[in-house]
């Protein structure tokens, strides 16, 4: 019984993974263009997380900063609280601030965010679970929202995870070129 149980955790994981590839292989590019766009103008991508996707911003930052699978320079990527006053002090103009979120309840918390990126004039990535709600109201033309279709916050974390290492590699391949 308890087998049947875990093996049926893998199997949901994977038929979600096969639905999120076709639904969010676009926004993720365009998520990757505005990345992109950042760092060879300049700017710097600023990471925050909320309910859970703190340490999964974390790693983003870390890896855009490191590296993912192959050697290249340092990107302007840094981890910060998901708090105003950090995108007042550390956002710059043209610059990306990604939102990991797997609830997006459009709290005052999260619109006031987004907000301030908007005020720094920096584009905003929100990615979230399947109902980004009033959230996604907030986004302007130039924001990306990347939307997990499931509910459940567990099966949201695994392809949040997945989405940012696309991110990740789309970024590198984009600055790098394929890898031989």
């Amino acid at each position: 019984m308890l087998e049947q149980r875990i093996q049926r955790q893998f199997f949901e994981s994977a038929d979600l993974q096969y639905q999120a590839a076709e639904a969010l292989a676009r926004p993720v590019a365009q998520a990757a263009e505005s990345v992109i766009g950042a760092f060879t103008s300049g700017a710097s991508l600023l990471v925050c997380g909320q309910e859970g996707g703190q340490s999964l911003a974390r790693h983003a930052a870390h890896v855009l900063l490191g590296q993912l699978e192959r050697q290249r320079p340092p990107l302007a990527a840094l981890a910060i609280e998901a708090d105003p006053r950090a995108i007042q002090a550390l956002g710059q103009p043209g610059g990306v601030l990604l939102i990991v979120d797997p609830l997006a309840r459009a709290t005052e918390a999260e619109m006031t965010l987004i907000g301030a990126a908007h005020d720094k004039d920096m584009s905003v990535i929100l990615l979230a679970g399947r109902d980004a709600g009033a959230l996604s109201e907030t986004l302007s033309e130039s924001d990306v929202l990347i939307a997990v279709p499931h509910e459940r916050v567990m099966r949201v974390l695994e392809v949040q995870l997945l989405v940012l290492h696309a991110l990740c590699d789309a970024v590198d391949v984009q600055l790098m070129g394929e890898q031989e």
